[in-house]
């Protein structure tokens, strides 16, 4: 049986471009894997703590020094591993926002990213970068935008789904797939998420 962990970022409810379409995904995923269970993280009404050093500390001390405190302090943390390495498929909303995303999925990712769980300090070949250590794990990202970013000249401009993939990656997960809800300035929002679920549909199915 697979597990489907749905991240929800944006602060806005049910008329949130990036809500609507992580659920068709959602559904349309549920549609192929009928027994799959979904998990969900909706981080806009969860309470998430930004890094302090309390945390980062207790990240690096061995689990057999860890106080009652420690074990508080990274209890969100460590359920977020949990369900992280449960799952199969992530389906990952990062709704654009001042060119960057929600400060709850980065949050989310700080907590996320520990070594020793979700990668390691081990470099192959002339990488300088960390190994991933997670497997067999596929996401999806969805975003929205009110300017298109997905080519032309905004296009260098896209540091929503460029940051959220190259993060999943480095910590092993393969993105199969990026859904737009873009150019709801040009086009208008209920044509851009047409067009985002329209694909939705054929690719999930297809």
């Amino acid at each position: 049986m697979k597990q489907i962990l749905h991240i929800m970022s944006s602060p806005k409810g049910e008329s949130s471009a990036s809500r609507k379409m992580g659920k068709k995904l959602v559904q349309q995923l549920l549609e192929k894997y009928a027994d799959a269970k979904v998990v969900e993280y909706d981080l806009s009404r969860m309470k998430i703590p930004h890094l302090a050093e309390n945390h980062i500390n207790t990240f690096f001390k061995p689990a057999e020094q860890r106080t009652e405190k420690d074990r508080q302090d990274i209890a969100f943390s460590d359920k977020a591993l949990l369900d992280l390495h449960h799952a199969d498929i992530l389906v990952v909303e990062a709704p654009m926002y001042n060119w960057n995303i929600p400060s709850t999925l980065k949050a989310y990712f700080d907590h996320i990213a520990r070594a020793g769980h979700t990668f390691k300090y081990e470099y192959n070949r002339d990488s300088l970068l960390p190994t991933g250590l997670l497997k067999n794990k596929q996401a999806y990202i969805v975003t929205s935008s009110g300017g298109v970013y997905s080519e032309g000249k905004l296009k260098d401009y896209d540091f929503v789904t460029k940051y959220v993939a190259f993060f999943l990656e480095l910590i092993g997960i393969e993105v199969t797939a990026i859904f737009r809800a873009e150019g709801q300035a040009q086009f208008g929002p209920e044509e851009a998420l047409n067009r985002a679920i329209k694909r939705i549909v054929a690719d999930v199915q297809g």
